[in-house]
């Protein structure tokens, strides 16, 4: 996708255009001055660029300082992806300005181990580390 494809995306959906893939401070605050975007996620991409990407974490610490510095603070929702194995890694993101986070991984640990009852359980854990 381009910045030119959200007006697109805009004439499709009055729904929230949020942006997934967000690595650096510059996008973000590219992102927060467009008039179509509500949010954007943090994210690495996963597994398929970890020996390439930086951690998501460090990505939304530099997202939060640059929109910071240009005044941006508030002008878009913000979410991390990726890196989540633990409640304290919740916490981090959302001191670092994250609205909310997504994880997988440990939830799937969860069901692979103990199928539905698994995932009731890591998601506990994750409750209680918080």
């Amino acid at each position: 996708l381009t910045w030119g494809d959200i007006d697109w995306l805009r004439s499709l959906t009055s729904m929230p255009i949020v942006l997934k893939g967000v690595q650096t401070g510059e996008d973000a605050v590219l992102a927060a001055k467009h008039p179509h975007v509500a949010g954007i996620v943090v994210s690495n991409h996963g597994g398929r660029q970890q020996d390439y990407a930086r951690s998501s974490i460090e990505a939304l610490a530099e997202v939060t300082a640059a929109l910071r510095a240009e005044g941006l603070q508030g002008e878009l929702e913000l979410y991390l992806d990726g890196g989540i194995r633990r409640g304290t890694d919740i916490f981090k993101a959302l001191a670092l300005g994250a609205r909310a986070v997504g994880m997988s991984r440990p939830a799937l640990w969860g069901a692979a181990a103990y199928g539905e009852e698994g995932v009731g359980k890591v998601l506990d854990m994750l409750c209680q580390e918080l």
